[in-house]
């Protein structure tokens, strides 16, 4: 790209319906961090879901508890779903895990997808690139 064609240091031109310079450079910043937030909220939002899955199928098909893979599995999604213990006064146990810890993931996907979307619209909205 030659220099005339940008400008003198490509300050605050605008070329091609676009701003270019260090203002838009920032504002493009700006707008991929953003994104890059709402991309690592879903990421982490689909491991824990996976987890709170994992573990609920493995104890609704009668996994061997005592395997390291399985007790590990278990407590961490039992520490994800804590404050849904018992949410339901369910009898049959497994129907209780099933549905108390589906709950739990439901809520997850629900409360990251939210969390996520917002911050993809923020970086959408401060990034003049990017279609919403």
């Amino acid at each position: 790209m030659a220099a005339g064609r940008r400008g003198v240091m490509g300050r605050g031109r605008r070329r091609e319906g676009r701003e270019t310079g260090v203002t838009a450079t920032a504002r493009r910043g700006v707008g991929g961090g953003f994104i890059l937030a709402a991309r690592v909220v879903m990421l982490i939002t689909t491991v824990i879901v996976a987890i709170i899955v994992a573990a609920i199928l493995l104890r609704v098909l009668g996994a061997n508890a005592s395997n390291s893979i399985v007790e590990g599995v278990t407590d961490l999604a039992r520490t994800l779903v804590g404050p849904f213990k018992d949410l339901f006064s369910i009898k049959d146990p497994k129907v209780a895990i099933a549905v108390n810890w589906g709950l739990a993931a439901l809520l997850y996907l629900v409360v990251g997808s939210i969390i996520a979307r917002v911050l993809r619209r923020a970086g959408v909205k401060s990034h003049p690139d990017r279609v919403g």
